[in-house]
């Protein structure tokens, strides 16, 4: 295949550049996210909409996510939930009033979304979700349950909660997608940021206890969620796992610079980590745009051991030296880690978060190789 890129994307690559040079990173996320609105590049996926989104050609929104990915100093962005995950869904499975209501304030970077998937007993079992949202004739929505490893919650403005709405079901029927605002009174929404072993907070847990949901704001219908929640999570790894694998090569750099020259063992590692990494990339710009209904569940496999082992070997080169770091019991936090102590931490959990690795083997052997099924309750 040839995965040379068309000439005039040189030029809006330059366009992308030059418009990131000019405009350096705000650390607040926020602020950031309207800065980027503010200049149309939100959104260049969507299509051709009437949303305030600039239009892009595949290559081209590939070009922008690598040029994104290697300026330095750009905060961890908390609107990409809602551009590249809720807003395609809200394209193909939306209301025109829903599209009409939500997606003009992603695309102005104005709206924080968080994902209200995963619970304490349904992780990469997602059929198996308890939360709950019942109405009466005339009510709204009112959600309980928790959700669990819920990025970005403590900022979010709104969330999306695949909850089951139809009393007694079981599995992947009865269940709905919803659209429930975070600021609620009385305590219906409570976030708790989960502490984890680099010492950070990414996640959340979120209780919802009575919360309030507008019927208007189910999306695809009642009944509905695991068709929608699965073309969701389709769309989950598409261009950003490029952008992604930047990230990656600057880590792999890193790591590389602190290894010896002399060790042909950890050598032969890093050559191997190193042409891993062009592979993924190869394989993710051949499936980019298809119909491969194993591209995701294979993208997924092979970026999470990569990452993982990326951060094992990153803890070999440190050696003995990278088990222990600066103690000072005059922080909050008696421990500070490098970037590698923070790469091998992390990446433990690569092949469980975002469909654990069996799942993603399980999606293969049915949907693809057609293996028998395994038996599930119904």
């Amino acid at each position: 295949m040839d995965f040379t890129f068309p000439p005039e994307d040189d030029t809006f690559r330059r366009h992308a550049r030059a418009w990131l040079d000019a405009h350096p990173p705000d650390p607040s996320g926020r602020d950031w996210e309207r800065t980027l609105g503010e200049g149309g590049w939100i959104g260049l996926g969507w299509g051709n909409t009437p949303y305030g989104n600039r239009t892009a050609t595949l290559t081209q929104q590939i070009v922008w996510a690598e040029e994104y990915a290697r300026t330095k100093n750009t905060p961890p962005r908390p609107g990409h939930i809602g551009e590249n995950l809720l807003a395609p869904t809200l394209l193909t499975h939306g209301t025109p009033a829903q599209q009409s209501r939500f997606l003009p304030g992603i695309a102005r970077g104005e709206t924080i979304w968080c994902q209200g998937y995963s619970e304490p007993g349904a992780g990469s079992d997602l059929a198996a979700v308890r939360t709950t949202a019942t109405r009466d004739a005339t009510g709204p929505y009112r959600l309980t349950g928790q959700k669990i490893w819920t990025s970005h919650a403590h900022e979010a403005d709104w969330c999306f909660v695949l909850a089951r709405t139809e009393p007694g079901s079981r599995r992947h029927h009865g269940l709905s997608l919803l659209l429930v605002p975070m600021d609620q009174p009385d305590g219906r929404v409570e976030v708790r940021p989960i502490r984890q072993l680099t010492g950070t907070s990414e996640f959340n847990e979120v209780f919802f206890d009575g919360a309030r949901a507008d019927p208007d704001h189910v999306v695809g219908g009642e009944g509905n969620g695991w068709r929608v929640a699965m073309d969701l999570l389709a769309a989950e790894r598409g261009v950003s796992t490029l952008a992604q694998q930047i990230g990656f090569e600057a880590e792999l750099e890193i790591v590389i610079q602190q290894s010896s020259p002399h060790d042909p063992l950890l050598r032969d590692r890093l050559v191997r980590q190193w042409a891993e990494l062009r592979t993924m990339r190869w394989n993710a710009l051949r499936t980019l745009g298809g119909d491969d209904p194993a591209a995701p569940s294979v993208a997924k496999l092979l970026w999470g051991g990569w990452h993982q082992r990326l951060g094992e070997l990153a803890m070999a080169v440190r050696g003995a030296a990278g088990t222990v770091g600066p103690y000072d019991w005059s922080e909050e936090r008696p421990y500070e880690l490098d970037p590698l102590q923070r790469l091998f931490l992390f990446s433990r959990a690569d092949t469980i978060y975002g469909g654990s690795d069996e799942i993603q083997r399980t999606i293969i052997a049915e949907r693809v190789l057609g293996l028998p099924r395994e038996a599930r309750g119904q």
